[in-house]
């Protein structure tokens, strides 16, 4: 079912389309603030506890926050 979802012509029509809605000065924007949000993400999954109930190492960017407390 998901495998003819992402064709070439189907992504290239998505494309268009978001062209179309958010035009060409916006679309590099876009696509820094989605690779942001998956980076942010990631740090965030890095931080959370495991399954075995430990937690993980903190990311960078939390020790860099506590030290500056």
């Amino acid at each position: 079912m998901f495998g003819q979802l992402f064709q070439p012509m189907h992504l290239l029509l998505v494309l268009v389309i978001a062209l179309f809605v958010f035009g060409p000065s916006k679309l590099p924007q876009l696509g820094a603030s989605i690779g942001k949000s998956i980076r942010e993400l990631r740090k965030g999954l890095d931080g959370a506890v495991d399954q075995s109930g430990t937690a993980a190492q903190p990311t960078q960017t939390t020790q860099q926050a506590e030290t500056k407390k």
